[in-house]
């Protein structure tokens, strides 16, 4: 069974629901194909692909299964962004008289899968969907061609709330396997500093985005750089003067710095 995602990182949510499909006796083996560049998703957002693959690697072998649940470094080597249905063919044809090929995939996906590349072709394959919150009622064109996993583990955490936590600082344990957590650490991604540096190379290419240069500001507002944080937010209000947020953020490092630096308003 071929469970698609960039993993970015791997969480307890993914490997719970690897573990489930091989429980239920499902398919012989889970591999976690780890996509080197989402059409969907910001690449800028995601970690290197060999750093997804190496966190995957160690989140699999720490599973109940370690010999049955395993990431595929597949599209890493095929042509890129990854197409799904480009991944399914491939592996059919070189693979395909000694395996047979299934998908696993969440049920918020089914609500833009007719966007996919050959979505159809996609449908002719065992397709095994799991619920995602929100996502509960599954469209009527492809109940009959997919297997709804009623009972698979509710997928309550996300990889896009966990490195939210991580760049602000907020512990992740619930979440993440404490060897991931670890590895995370030592490479240091999704840090502060990380994303700001990535953020500062972005906007040298793009200096007048707002949402860039809105991210940018409240990363040095959260690191207590308030000069940086003012420069930001001031630069948007200069491109637009009626952005609320950005206002609203200027105030607040002007109180910031009002009652902690009193002494320059009184000479």
């Amino acid at each position: 069974m071929l469970y698609f995602g960039s993993f970015n990182p791997i969480h307890k949510g993914h490997v719970a629901l690897a573990e489930r499909v091989i429980g239920l006796d499902l398919c012989d083996e889970v591999a976690l194909v780890v996509s080197p560049q989402n059409p969907y998703k910001d690449p800028s957002m995601l970690a290197p692909e060999t750093e997804r693959f190496e966190m995957a690697e160690i989140a699999c072998k720490a599973s109940a299964y370690p010999e049955r649940i395993r990431p595929s470094v597949i599209e890493f080597l095929l042509p890129r962004p990854s197409y799904t249905i480009d991944t399914l063919q491939y592996l059919s044809e070189h693979y395909g008289e000694d395996m047979e090929f299934s998908v696993l995939m969440g049920s918020d996906q089914l609500e833009r899968l007719d966007g996919w590349k050959a979505y159809r072709q996609i449908l002719a394959y065992p397709v095994y969907v799991y619920p995602r919150k929100g996502y509960l009622t599954i469209p009527t064109e492809y109940a009959a061609r997919i297997t709804l996993l009623e009972n698979a583990p509710m997928l309550e955490v996300s990889s896009t709330e966990i490195r939210r936590r991580i760049e602000s600082g907020e512990d992740t344990a619930d979440w993440l396997h404490p060897d991931v957590a670890a590895y995370i650490r030592q490479k240091g991604l999704w840090s502060p500093a990380s994303r700001l540096a990535a953020l500062t190379a972005r906007l040298a290419e793009r200096p007048d985005d707002v949402a860039l240069l809105l991210e940018h500001g409240k990363l040095h507002y959260r690191l207590n750089e308030w000069g940086a944080a003012l420069n930001d937010f001031n630069r948007i209000l200069q491109i637009d003067a009626a952005h609320i947020e950005a206002r609203q953020f200027v105030e607040m490092i002007q109180e910031i710095l009002a009652f902690r630096y009193k002494d320059i308003y009184n000479p």
